[in-house]
């Protein structure tokens, strides 16, 4: 039987050392990169549990705000339709010259008073100073004493020119605040109530007009009630 000959070569063994070395040099390196690895898991700490019912919970409590926030939003809008209404409305109505009046001398009605022996408007009895209002929106067309152009009579006066092609006057004013050619809104400050002119107390003498001069007055009761204003 023939025997099997062991290589005694120097060089061999040494090879075999050196790939054992390299082996064990990447299996530490393999362990040391995993125990880094874990080392930073570690400092990060670990991810809280989250239950289904936390989950559940933030998700009402996300559509509970949406909705608060959607149903905020609609109020919102509903206001503002609401107040653009108002103010269409508004801007459309007719309303009473002065607030908390007395009627005093109406229209048609004779006296020595009146140059023509009728009177030509409505008078509203208010102490001298009371805020005077535009009926309707328009534009100013006549200011002044000597009642703006139509005699002393009036006093101080304003005419209104008014998109229905009808005219209001105030006068015996006391004070004007608006002037020729102003656009004025319903319910807008225009002058102060007095007693100048041809006057026999503290009043507003108050006319509708189908021009804007004397003499093409009208039942102003009559009108403004047919506008809704329960003179």
């Amino acid at each position: 039987m023939s025997k099997r000959t062991i290589s005694r070569r120097p060089g061999s063994s040494v090879l075999r050392q050196r790939a054992a070395v390299v082996a064990a040099g990447f299996g530490l390196s393999a362990a040391l990169g995993a125990g880094v690895a874990l080392a930073a898991d570690s400092a990060q700490g670990p991810l809280p549990a989250v239950s289904a019912a936390s989950v559940q919970a933030q998700a009402d409590a996300q559509a509970k705000a949406a909705a608060s926030a959607k149903q905020a939003a609609a109020k919102a809008e509903a206001a503002a339709v609401k107040a653009k209404q108002a103010a269409a409305k508004k801007a459309a109505s007719w309303i009473d010259p002065v607030t908390h009046y007395q009627l005093s001398a109406g229209y048609n009605q004779g006296g020595s008073m009146w140059s023509t022996g009728k009177h030509s408007g409505q008078d509203f009895a208010v102490p001298i100073g009371t805020n005077v209002m535009a009926v309707h929106g328009g534009t100013v067309v006549k200011t002044g004493g000597n009642g703006a152009g139509d005699g002393p009579a009036y006093g101080n006066a304003v005419v209104i020119k008014h998109a229905n092609g009808t005219y209001s006057q105030y006068a015996h004013l006391s004070r004007i605040d608006v002037h020729v050619g102003q656009s004025v809104s319903t319910g807008q400050h225009i002058a102060r109530s007095g007693n100048t002119g041809n006057s026999s107390g503290p009043h507003l003498h108050f006319e509708i007009r189908t021009t804007p001069n004397y003499g093409s007055a009208v039942n102003p009761v009559a009108f403004m009630h047919s506008k809704g204003v329960k003179v």
